[in-house]
């Protein structure tokens, strides 16, 4: 007999009850997603491991606060949201410390943490993302830049590698090369 899946908001509600099965489900559940979001920042220096754990904590807090507010609203939404601002979170904190490697820390976005409740947030968040993806395609060679929205879409290298046909090397070097094109493309901006 097939055990049915639960939804993510049955999950929730067993989770806030008590159930560690289904706290452990959401937690797994959303690692990739946690993971995703954290890749959208690099650190010189730094690790997107970090990143992730904080966004990890981030997920375990949007577990035990979310409240069903309306028909439009999701906890995939919500939980993206708590994630991305875990991680800001994180990286302002440090920057008031004074560390150097988050201080270099760059975020890439497609939007995707937004749940669509709220259009004008989306649409700002849309004209950021264009002006950005613009300002990096001018900074980087078409190859780095190909290289890089797969990068930034969330595929791993060895993906990159097996679309692009390109070696593992060569794939590896273009992004390393952009993160550093696009730091200095950052630090002139400011």
């Amino acid at each position: 007999m097939k055990r049915e899946k639960k939804s993510d908001e049955e999950l929730v509600a067993l989770a806030q009850a008590g159930d560690k099965r289904a706290e452990e489900e959401l937690l797994t559940r959303y690692l990739n997603t946690v993971r995703s979001i954290a890749r959208r920042f690099f650190m010189l220096g730094g690790d997107t491991d970090d990143l992730a754990q904080e966004g990890m904590i981030g997920l375990f807090g949007a577990i035990g606060s979310y409240k069903k507010q309306g028909e439009g609203s999701t906890f995939k939404g919500f939980a993206s949201l708590c994630v991305f601002r875990r991680i800001v979170d994180a990286v302002k904190s440090a920057a008031r410390k004074k560390n150097e490697a988050l201080n270099s820390c760059v975020f890439f976005s497609d939007g995707e943490f937004l749940d669509g409740n709220d259009p004008e947030e989306a649409l700002i968040v849309d004209e950021d993302i264009r002006e950005y993806y613009k300002k990096i395609s001018v900074a980087l060679s078409d190859f780095e830049f190909k290289i890089m929205t797969m990068y930034i879409d969330g595929m791993t290298l060895a993906e990159i590698c097996e679309t692009t046909g390109e070696p593992f090397k060569r794939v590896d070097n273009a992004i390393q090369r952009s993160k550093r094109k696009l730091q200095k493309t950052i630090l002139q901006a400011k």
